[in-house]
């Protein structure tokens, strides 16, 4: 028999757990990810329980005892949830045992989660033979029903296998194919939350091939397998559209892991950070910072890179030398991102956030002439356009370099297009006033001066003398009024 050890971590919220418990009157039993995480040895972010009775009153009075915030689940089924802060978990997980112990776990997806034990340590309740394949790192499903009981357990069974380097048992796999089309059928959000914890992996490469392999993705996804066999330039590109997009997830996560975690093409990596090193801490904070949800930029970057060509199969053409082209691609792929967001429900800010690294992943190397510098005026524009986007741009754009030649992409090649994107970023910091001009005029001095009235030629004319001051052409006030004076007459002139 297997033991639960509590991990010290959360040895004081198992106490206070037990404590409330034996007031309540009521058996506690750490359950299902908890256990298994503790059998595994991987750090724990929340808390799993079952109750033996009365779970929503219990999860109350447990919110009141730990300072925690009550949410209910799913009243049916007697499910909540106590969010913490400052605490060693995130939040608890409180469910109702739905009749004995073991017929409790007999119902659940995985062996690997059909486990339990005293909440404060003690032996494991291993009803399906679970801490065997952990043993042995085998996700196999408890019963093919359970997957018909809920569709979005595939989903979870191929994203448990790629968070924990685990395999898919055959039969388990081959009823996950066989159900995939079924996931769809799931909430939206849940098949969101799934995905984004995918994204969220430093290999997510490795699990949305999985997902490919297990047709998930293309029951989530569609538009993104389209690209399957949709053939690109052969002198450029090294793959098909699809596993392009594939390989630009796996760049990205190359990019972003920590350093020196990575062994084969890490010199992908190395040269990144050794052109990028000055801004490493700045860049690791921008794309850590959540966006929304618990969802990171770094995590929907990745989701971008699967997202960048997705409009690449309704834009193809070949040209009459045989030349392959896909026009119009981003901009069109930008609009299909964002469709896909809002239908997997994610927020306003995520559909924006993703969709603009889609539709902008050219802008980059679009800002000049190849070989030649950007001009001021158009990293103004660049950084004025994108905001807070411009990290994901350059790094998705990188991505897509990379992805596009494959094993072809040399390293004095991968050395000069990244010190071009560093470059980007060094001029327009270093240079004072491409970014952030100082305000020579305010809308005010101009109304009075000119004898307008507020309205949209005076915000057209500041905006005029932003980028003016943006591109150099504008350094002092003397010369903000001569601009502003002939921007005015333009705007005349311009009026019906």
């Amino acid at each position: 028999m297997s033991t639960y050890n509590v991990p010290p971590t959360i040895r004081s919220l198992a106490s206070e757990i037990a404590a409330l418990a034996a007031v309540r009157g009521v058996d506690v039993y750490a359950v299902g990810g908890t256990v298994r995480d503790a059998i595994i040895g991987r750090a724990m972010h929340d808390l799993d329980i079952t109750v033996s009775q009365d779970a929503l009153g219990f999860a109350r009075a447990l919110a009141d005892a730990l300072g925690g915030h009550f949410v209910e689940l799913d009243d049916e089924q007697a499910i909540a949830r106590v969010v913490l802060d400052g605490r060693a978990v995130s939040y608890v997980d409180v469910a109702e045992l739905q009749g004995s112990l073991d017929a409790d776990l007999r119902r659940r997806d995985f062996t690997i989660n059909a486990l339990a034990a005293p909440i404060e340590g003690g032996e494991v309740v291993d009803a399906t033979g679970g801490v065997a394949d952990i043993d042995v790192r085998v996700v196999r499903m408890i019963s093919a029903g359970a997957l018909d009981e809920d569709p979005l357990r595939a989903l979870r069974g191929a994203r448990l296998a790629s968070e924990m380097g685990f395999m898919i048992e055959p039969t388990t796999l081959a009823a996950i194919r066989a159900r995939a089309p079924l996931v769809r059928r799931a909430a939206a959000e849940r098949c969101r939350d799934e995905l984004a914890r995918v994204f969220a992996l430093p290999a997510a490469y490795g699990a949305v091939v999985l997902l490919d392999e297990c047709g998930l993705l293309e029951a989530l996804l569609p538009e993104v397998t389209f690209g399957r066999d949709v053939t690109q330039a052969s002198d450029f590109h090294a793959y098909d559209v699809l596993r392009h997009s594939l390989h630009a997830v796996e760049a990205v996560d190359m990019l972003l892991v920590e350093r020196g975690s990575i062994g084969e093409a890490s010199w992908l990596a190395d040269a990144f950070w050794e052109a990028f090193g000055w801004c490493e801490g700045d860049l690791r904070i921008h794309f850590a910072d959540e966006l929304s949800g618990g969802r990171t930029r770094g995590a929907l970057l990745k989701l971008a890179a699967l997202l960048h060509d997705v409009a690449k199969p309704q834009t193809r053409t070949v040209e009459d030398d045989g030349r392959v082209r896909f026009l119009g691609h981003a901009e069109e792929g930008g609009t299909i991102a964002a469709r896909v967001m809002r239908r997997l429900r994610f927020s306003a800010a995520e559909v924006r956030y993703v969709s603009r690294l889609v539709a902008e992943h050219l802008r980059p190397v679009q800002l000049a002439q190849i070989g030649e510098a950007p001009t001021r005026r158009a990293l103004y524009r660049f950084y004025r356009d994108l905001g807070d986007a411009v990290p994901g741009v350059l790094v998705l754009s990188l991505a897509d370099a990379a992805a596009a030649r494959g094993p072809q992409m040399t390293s004095a090649d991968w050395t000069r297009h990244v010190r071009y994107m560093n470059s980007l970023l060094v001029r327009s910091y270093g240079d004072e006033g491409i970014l952030d001009p100082p305000r020579l005029l305010t809308g005010d001095d101009i109304m009075s001066r000119f004898g307008l009235k507020e309205g949209p030629i005076v915000g057209r004319v500041l905006s005029a003398l932003r980028e003016a001051q943006g591109a150099g052409e504008v350094t002092d006030r003397a010369r903000a009024w001569d601009f502003v004076a002939a921007q005015i007459v333009e705007e005349e002139q311009a009026e019906p």
